[in-house]
């Protein structure tokens, strides 16, 4: 629901919020007036110590502040767990019951300083049992009270001034906001949220230098970020509970849904043929990464291979650019890749905004010159990667409309001119004119390898890319049907990443605004029964799709729910009425994977282990975002990594016995 709005100003949490965070203050609040009520209660007409009286004082007003601190706090709790996200009408006298709360840290903070003078001034002669017990409720009164102030720094919104709504009972589409002064106030919004993203971003990367890319880089993605977070009033549980919603209800649809077999023009042995190759090809993609990701799918045995490598002194037969000082990601990539020296033409360490490390090597095995692309690892790819806006990249002898992610069009750009200009392909070619061009990248560098290979597309006709869980928002359609003849994308299960795009997110936006409105439970059911949900498992339950207590008429006016959500129209939202109508039609211009898309996924309903399928998918399968515990997992270079090795080292056992009828739709 709408933040909520206490001491003039809208607050990041809402008003049915309070249940959690008032439960377990409740706890420690009741177990805290049981011990001070024993204290008492055992010291009652026989205080022998020199400060009995403030004692005999402080313990009755502390158990008086404690059982009015515990009354507010059941007040709290109980009315906060009333209603539903968009119903907020029996939680109307939260804010009135919040001042109360308010209010009793004032008592609270007086009889913690007089606690902690009586313990430095009086105590002495005292029970020692008695001294322990009062230090501990003034140590627990004065962290409950930094506990609170913290939590009060969190909540805050920087950009929650209160807002002039328009009536609740005016319609979205005729509401007065074309006027001059509405497009004023919300000009004005938007700058200032502009500036609140930019200062939290500079504030989140202190550590990079504020130099005029940096500086652009910032400003982009600040404006990116609050247009996307300003035409909604959602608070951070809102969307946790829409997303545990939205989890349970994909899991229902597709549980329901009879399994959706891809046709494609390639065969099966297209198929495995391009899985050796891929798996051979994630290696160097892998590599790229250094020994972070090669410690960490090593733990055992990497250290050891890698300390005696590091700081070794070696001919200098290979050129080496920046931030490998002792040699460790050098040492790591001969590792994965199983290369020697003199293989490696050219490697690049050297990372900034739109400047990714890449090396380029002589793969005799294949006979190619491969240039492997890193993906993300450091703040400065982080910032490359939210770089989402569409860039032009006019490609000859295509047609259409040609763009592309501006971010990794950058690192893309910059990357070529090293490769063509600098002379380093040239070199490659001069030593093995007879190999093939082979680019590869994960995550990051998938995209930005992919955007690579267009470029170099026409002075390398027959070069190849293998791009590992690129990013979705890429290539503009034309651009992804030009790449389908040199460029595979491998997706992994359920991976965030090869679905992530502004329009995916805005779909997501627009269906977890459904979800929260549409819902008839409470929201700290929703988010407990969706924690369990995640943790153990079991049957998604029915009530995400529930609409109980709504009169008939009301169902034909689909905004009505979804409207209190929203402070300002949106395109976003034009198609709320049909969940089938595409989401990025009027907003943001459509970007897809690049190239023909093999997508793995897991099959362990035969053996007890985990098995994969690899089938030839496309574009349009991952235009929505699905959530799952493992949207981040398969996204890992190691995750993608073991299930390519799996699929080309276990093949006569892929199959599992229903799946065996399945082989002519190329799945394997």
């Amino acid at each position: 629901m709408p933040g909520m709005v206490v001491f003039g100003r809208r607050w990041g949490i809402a008003s049915d919020d309070l249940v959690f965070p008032g439960a377990v203050e409740l706890f420690v609040r009741v177990l805290w007036w049981i011990g001070t009520m024993i204290l008492y209660t055992h010291h009652k007409g026989h205080f022998d110590c020199n400060g009995r009286g403030v004692l005999h004082t402080y313990l009755v007003g502390l158990l008086v502040v404690l059982a009015l601190i515990i009354l507010s706090l059941c007040a709290i709790v109980y009315v906060s767990a009333q209603g539903t996200i968009t119903n907020s009408g029996p939680r109307r006298s939260i804010p009135a019951l919040v001042y109360l709360r308010a209010l009793l840290y004032i008592p609270e903070l007086v009889w913690a300083c007089l606690g902690a003078v009586w313990v430095s001034d009086d105590s002495k002669g005292c029970d020692p049992a008695t001294v322990v017990a009062v230090i501990a409720a003034v140590i627990a009164s004065w962290i409950i009270l930094l506990f609170t102030a913290v939590g009060v720094v969190f909540v805050f919104d920087p950009l929650g001034s209160r807002r002039r709504q328009p009536s609740a009972m005016e319609p979205l589409g005729v509401r007065d906001l074309e006027s001059s002064e509405g497009s004023q106030f919300f000009s004005t919004a938007r700058s200032v949220a502009d500036k609140v993203w930019e200062c939290r971003l500079r504030l989140l990367c202190c550590c990079l230098p504020q130099d005029e890319s940096h500086r652009a880089a910032f400003s982009s993605i600040a404006q990116l970020f609050s247009g996307f977070f300003s035409d909604t009033d959602l608070v951070p549980s809102d969307i946790a509970a829409g997303l545990a919603l939205l989890h349970q209800e994909q899991d229902k649809m597709e549980q329901s849904r009879d399994p959706m077999l891809v046709s494609s023009n390639f065969s099966e042995e297209d198929l495995e043929a391009e899985l050796e190759k891929a798996a051979h090809c994630m290696q160097f993609a892998a590599a790229a990464y250094g020994w972070p990701l090669y410690i960490f799918s090593n733990l055992l045995t990497g250290p050891c291979k890698l300390s005696g490598d590091c700081c070794r002194s070696r001919a200098a037969e290979y050129e080496v650019v920046g931030g490998d000082h002792l040699g460790c990601h050098f040492s790591s990539i001969l590792q994965t890749t199983g290369l020697q020296y003199r293989d490696f033409i050219y490697v690049s360490f050297h990372n900034q905004i739109y400047e990714i490390p890449f090396f380029v090597a002589l793969d005799h095995k294949k006979e190619a010159v491969l240039v492997a692309v890193r993906g993300t690892l450091s703040l400065k790819d982080v910032l490359t990667d939210l770089s989402a806006e569409c860039e032009n990249l006019p490609i000859e002898g295509v047609s259409g409309a040609c763009y592309a992610h501006k971010g990794m069009c950058q690192a893309a750009g910059y990357i070529y001119k090293k490769l063509v200009n600098d002379g380093i392909l040239n070199q490659a070619f001069s030593i093995a004119p007879e190999y093939k061009l082979v680019i590869t990248g994960h995550s990051l560098g998938a995209g930005t390898a992919a955007l690579l290979a267009i470029l170099l597309r026409s002075s390398f006709p027959t070069l190849q890319c293998y791009s590992f869980s690129p990013p979705g928002g890429l290539l503009s359609k034309a651009l992804a049907d030009y790449s389908k003849d040199f460029v595979v994308s491998v997706v992994l299960g359920k991976d965030l990443v090869p679905r992530l795009s502004i329009p995916n997110m805005e779909d997501l936006k627009r269906r977890i605004l459904k979800m929260v409105s549409n819902c008839n439970k409470p929201k700290y059911r929703i988010l407990l029964q969706g924690c369990w949900y995640e943790l153990f498992g079991g049957s998604p339950d029915d009530f995400p799709t529930e609409m109980d207590d709504r009169r008939a008429q009301e169902l034909s006016h689909p905004l009505l729910g979804e409207e209190s959500l929203i402070i300002r129209p949106s395109s976003s939202y034009q198609s709320f009425a049909s969940d089938d109508s595409p989401a990025h039609t009027a907003t943001h211009l459509p970007l897809f994977l690049p190239g023909r898309v093999l997508h793995i996924t897991e099959d362990g309903s035969c053996f007890s282990q985990v098995r994969y399928r690899a089938e030839w998918s496309n574009e349009m399968a991952f235009r929505s975002i699905l959530i799952s515990p493992k949207m981040l997992t398969d996204h890992m270079p190691d995750a993608v990594l073991r299930a390519l090795n799996s699929l080309t080292s276990e093949r006569p056992f892929l199959l599992c016995p229903s799946a065996l009828n399945d082989s002519q739709h190329n799945t394997v």
